[in-house]
């Protein structure tokens, strides 16, 4: 199929001071779609060129129009006031939404061009209009979606699962205890349950956008950091904690984070609350309090750099298996198929 494809963020390494968390996984979803011998032309701004001057090695298509497409994939954008709710050519303006609104009047009502709505921040309201709509289907990154929405996780490389050695990471040498890359979005329940307390006792470090910091000044905040420095955060920290919104926790929706941490050999802490967090982590990384933290935290450093330290980090790597890139292709190709083929995916559940 000929697919257009809608993104607001970056394929490459992007710049520093973006939020698009995106750059882990979505270039190799991309170029899985490739290999599967689909025809992918993106429809949003060229940000890697246009804002960090990488041209990918010229290896993807861009068009500002409405090229010939056989399905609209859109990573839902939604609005932002003082950002994309703004009048186009204002300061500090984007246009992600605005263009999203075009492609879905030109393709999906007026042409009725089948389309995927890929709900990565879990913004598409309950009742949205194109949870129903003909030749539409939704995807979410949650083991429990919305009723009638299709499961795609964030995806990891087959590749980086297979070349990744739990022996040889637990052996690699570690000057933090705690370390943990993201923006504040929606985290401060969890951060003030798990991390704070914890950060007032260990060697540890914060990077990403913090703004409201005043109640934690012993919490070290690093600020944005270059898109490469996040593995190397990762690589240098025992143990990181999986703070996800409530809005995540509560349909077991995990970011990214859970393999940027574990491909690096750090191990994840995850707080009970999240469903289904036996699926992401082994009984011994589920935390239920601060104090939970304490004790996990200081039994990984007495283990740090045995047997049973790489045995955890196995145990972690056998779970990324939920998120690997093949599956979620698998995942992908079945939600395209319903918008294409409505009523034969309806029969085929039936």
């Amino acid at each position: 199929m000929r697919i257009g494809y809608s993104f607001w963020g970056f394929l490459g390494n992007g710049i520093t001071d973006t939020p698009d968390g995106g750059r882990s996984h979505r270039r190799p979803l991309v170029d899985a779609l490739f290999g599967g011998g689909h025809e992918v032309i993106f429809l949003q701004a060229n940000r890697d060129l246009i804002e960090a001057g990488d041209d990918l090695g010229n290896a993807y298509t861009f068009h500002a129009g409405t090229p010939d497409i056989d399905v609209l994939f859109l990573e839902w954008r939604w609005a932002i006031d003082g950002r994309n709710t703004t009048p186009c050519g204002t300061e500090g303006h984007t246009c992600d939404l605005h263009r999203q609104a075009e492609l879905i009047t030109r393709y999906t009502v007026r042409r009725k061009t089948p389309t995927v709505v890929w709900d990565k921040d879990r913004q598409l309201r309950p009742d949205s209009m194109w949870r129903g709509a003909h030749r539409t289907a939704v995807c979410e990154a949650a083991l429990e979606p919305t009723p009638g929405a299709h499961r795609l996780l964030f995806p990891v490389d087959d590749r980086l699962l297979a070349e990744a050695d739990p022996i040889a990471l637990a052996k690699k040498p570690r000057d933090l205890v705690l370390g943990y890359v993201g923006n504040q979005y929606d985290r401060d329940e969890h951060f003030d349950r798990f991390f704070a307390p914890a950060a007032a006792r260990f060697d540890h470090l914060v990077g990403g956008k913090w703004t409201k910091t005043s109640r934690w000044p012993h919490v070290r905040f690093l600020g944005r950091l270059p898109f490469p420095a996040v593995h190397a955060v990762y690589g240098r920290s025992l143990a990181t904690i999986l703070m996800l919104p409530e809005r995540y926790a509560a349909v077991g929706q995990m970011t990214q984070r859970i393999f940027e941490a574990v491909l690096a050999g750090c191990l994840p802490l995850a707080p009970a609350d999240i469903r289904h967090v036996d699926q992401f982590v082994p009984a011994e990384l589920i935390v239920r309090s601060g104090q939970d933290v304490f004790e996990r935290l200081s039994y990984l450093q007495r283990i740090a750099g045995t047997q049973q330290h790489a045995d955890l980090i196995a145990a972690c790597l056998d779970r990324l298996d939920l998120f690997r890139l093949s599956r979620q292709v698998v995942a992908l190709e079945a939600a395209l198929d319903t918008a294409v083929n409505p009523v034969a995916a309806e029969r085929g559940a039936a």
